[in-house]
């Protein structure tokens, strides 16, 4: 029996499911004998780690303190941190530019045409998403501003409320905002309240790490993009075993992308000037995945096909039916990656009637069958 330590703290939804991942690889793999102590972010080696005689380490290295803890154990040791404080260390981290691409997308999708982020100076995972985000963004020809906490303004909330608010008040309206995590997100819905800005009308707002607690005890519910900690947990674990067994392991970074964006109230707003067209948008989002063409979307709005499809287009940027099958399309990915659910399954859940036509119209989307979509995403051969 394997002997493995985990020095990651519980006390957020993320590193809860690094945890998961490692005890679902534990139980898919053999017996690990698995050892959690009491753990925050920051905290000191523990005391125990001097004494332990274990066979490998899955650690969040987040302090100098701990990476040389860690190191002294002379184990083999896996690195969930973003700190990448030991770059001589496997190392498995969310990928924060497909974490980046997916709030932007999300925010854009919504008719947005202005973006603002608001990150946190403290963490890389910040740094890499904030500038990611703003890349994304104008790339697509959009303007966006940072709003960045620093060490020292934080150690103040309320007046760091009131500068935020402030600033939310000067950007133009409707805005697309990305919080780098979801503590942050509560932060700008807090700072739109006090602006007296409208959310999610004048200020729509994302997240990350999609903690359900956090979420849904903002006003209004935060959206929140969710990133794949079983999976981070899960290949960490993956690569640790090999470790332990005295295997090479030939790559050393790796990122997991997200599961995708959990839709809530903070940004669930459609930014389309044509109210038709917004119409139809908010339609076609609501039911495409229960089988609608767009004969159904035109007996919501009171167009013509003609017009339709080219207010649509201008306003959008797609057509109609191609935002049918996107919004499909992009929920079987979801499925895909969230779940355990076969393709057929998968299929049926999305509006497709047969599962091949969901496998070639996800193989034109993604370049690639669900099936394979699904082991690349899961690192599995």
């Amino acid at each position: 029996m394997r002997r493995v330590a985990l020095l990651v703290e519980t006390s957020n939804s993320y590193a809860r499911g690094i945890l998961r991942g490692v005890i679902d690889y534990a139980r898919d793999h053999g017996r690990w004998s698995v050892y959690l102590g009491e753990h925050s972010r920051g905290d000191q080696p523990p005391p125990w780690l001097e004494r332990w005689d274990g066979d490998g380490i899955i650690a969040r290295i987040e302090n100098a303190r701990i990476a040389r803890a860690v190191m002294r154990s002379g184990r083999p040791i896996v690195d969930v941190s973003a700190a990448r404080l030991v770059p001589a260390l496997p190392w498995v981290e969310t990928d924060d530019e497909a974490i980046a691409r997916a709030a932007a997308e999300h925010l854009i999708e919504r008719g947005l045409r202005h973006f603002a982020y608001y990150g946190d100076e403290r963490f890389n995972w910040s740094k890499w998403r904030q500038d990611h985000f703003v890349r994304i963004v104008r790339e697509r020809g959009f303007d966006c501003r940072v709003y960045e906490v620093t060490r020292a303004s934080g150690r103040d909330w309320e007046r760091e409320e009131n500068a935020l608010a402030e600033w939310l008040k000067e950007r133009p309206k409707p805005v697309g905002v990305m919080a780098c995590y979801d503590i942050g997100g509560r932060q700008v819905l807090d700072a739109c309240r006090r602006a007296g800005v409208a959310v999610p009308d004048e200020v729509a707002v994302v997240g990350v790490d999609n903690d359900g607690l956090l979420c849904e005890l903002s006003d209004p519910p935060l959206s929140s993009v969710e990133p794949d900690a079983r999976r981070t947990g899960y290949t960490a674990a993956e690569i640790l075993d090999r470790l332990m067994r005295g295997r090479r392991v030939p790559v050393l970074s790796h990122r997991i992308p997200p599961i995708g964006v959990v839709t809530r109230q903070s940004s669930d707003t459609m930014a389309v000037g044509d109210a038709d067209v917004a119409e139809a948008v908010r339609f076609i989002r609501e039911n495409a995945c229960s089988g609608i063409s767009v004969k159904d979307v035109l007996q919501r709005v009171p167009l013509s096909r003609r017009a339709l499809e080219t207010r649509f287009v201008k306003a959008v940027g797609r057509t109609p039916h191609a935002e049918v099958e996107r919004v499909r399309l992009e929920r079987a990915k979801h499925l895909l990656l969230a779940t355990e659910l076969p393709v057929y399954e998968v299929a049926r859940r999305t509006g497709f009637r047969y599962q091949e036509y969901l496998s070639v119209a996800f193989r034109r989307y993604a370049g690639v069958s669900p099936t394979q979509f699904r082991k690349d995403a899961r690192g599995v051969s």
